[in-house]
């Protein structure tokens, strides 16, 4: 169990640290917007997918689960999502310069914790390839714990328990680095931010048209 616990935590650092994606962007730049509670939201909308995902891996057939991690269309979908989103994220943070002004300076901004919560499941679940790494945490657990529903229980929520401690880890860095960041480069950042996800989005459409032709 406790060398079962050691995978657990390494897998839970190679997500965190190699596995980067948008959530990660958007994550960082939300500590340094909108601070330590709404940057938690955020994480722990995106993380709460994670669990549906979980869910879904271990109940359905193994079948269901590789027909619909490489379905083509499915990352098309979830590509032209991201760069939707991307797109009108950098629409409106072009026009927002004051505000973000106003954010940086004011002591208590109103901030819509449940609605950085939903963008942050919205945003892990469209996003196929999470899926697929669950189910290589999955899998890896079974061997590893002998395929015990205790054993991969504690597997799997150790992982989530790694991913969470340093996602907090990450906000409360970003935060510190507030004080050094002015309103200008926070503008530029979230505008780059948005220009990391729609790249994200094509990459996505991208390998969903190869898979295609394949």
């Amino acid at each position: 169990m406790v060398d079962g616990l050691q995978y657990a935590v390494l897998y839970g650092l190679f997500l965190s640290f190699v596995a980067i994606g948008p959530i990660f962007f958007l994550l960082l730049e939300i500590s340094i917007t909108k601070g330590f509670r709404s940057a938690l939201a955020f994480d722990l909308g995106a993380i709460f997918a994670d669990i549906i995902f979980i869910i879904f891996a271990y109940y359905s057939t193994s079948g269901l689960i590789e027909k619909i991690k490489d379905d083509p269309n499915l990352i098309i979908f979830g590509g032209l999502i991201l760069c939707a989103y991307g797109v009108i994220s950098y629409i409106k943070t072009s026009k927002s310069f004051r505000k973000i002004v106003r954010e940086h300076y004011s002591v208590d901004t109103r901030k819509n914790l449940f609605g950085l919560f939903v963008k942050g499941f919205f945003l892990n679940f469209i996003n196929f390839g999470v899926l697929a790494g669950w189910i290589v945490a999955i899998a890896t657990a079974s061997k590893i714990t002998g395929d015990t529903k205790y054993g991969l229980f504690i597997f799997i929520t150790t992982i989530l328990v790694t991913l969470l401690v340093m996602d907090i880890s990450k906000i409360m860095l970003a935060k510190k680095l507030k004080s050094k960041m002015t309103p200008r480069f926070i503008f530029k950042a979230k505008k780059w931010v948005s220009i990391i996800i729609i790249v994200f989005g094509i990459i996505m459409i991208i390998k969903g048209g190869y898979s295609r032709i394949l």
